[in-house]
């Protein structure tokens, strides 16, 4: 049975796409594939908030249903920039990860408390604050919340050093 904590991340989520959405707004073809020195592009930061090019975000999270405490590697810092997103036009990157959000929402707010309660172990989160054996609910809510935030201020701060130029 869905829980109302769920449809509140699911709600977070949503709400953190608008966001960044509107901060791709007015972004043209020419902007989005430069990038400052030793930085990540706009479509390089849409690549990444994705996820894995073809698999998104969901198959991470069901892992934590699928198994007792899997141990999962959790893949950071990776632009997951492929050949194929390299292609996609600024909108499409920014269509893929709506879309890819969307299917995350969608999955957590048909999550139950037992659900939500679920963890993984996952060493490389060892010395974050969700700790090395997250919940499902702590995962969801550091992809969500956390992480979007992140990548759209990340995005604001490129597209200003870009305009700077």
């Amino acid at each position: 049975m869905a829980t109302s904590r769920g449809n509140q991340l699911a709600q977070v989520i949503r709400q953190k796409v608008q966001e960044l959405k509107q901060a791709c707004q007015g972004v043209d073809e020419s902007l989005a594939g430069r990038a400052p020195k030793d930085r990540w592009s706009p479509k390089q930061i849409l690549s990444h908030l994705s996820g894995p090019d073809g698999t998104g975000h969901l198959p991470f999270l069901r892992a934590f249903l699928d198994r007792d405490i899997p141990t999962l590697d959790l893949v950071a810092e990776d632009p997951f920039y492929t050949e194929n997103r390299a292609r996609l036009s600024f909108g499409e990157l920014v269509a893929e990860c709506e879309k890819n959000y969307e299917q995350v929402a969608n999955f957590t707010g048909e999550l139950s408390a037992e659900e939500l309660g679920r963890k993984a172990h996952i060493p490389k989160l060892k010395d974050s604050p969700l700790g090395e054996y997250p919940t499902l609910e702590g995962m969801i809510d550091g992809l969500g919340d956390y992480h979007l935030q992140f990548h759209i201020d990340h995005l604001r701060e490129i597209l200003a050093a870009l305009a700077a130029e």
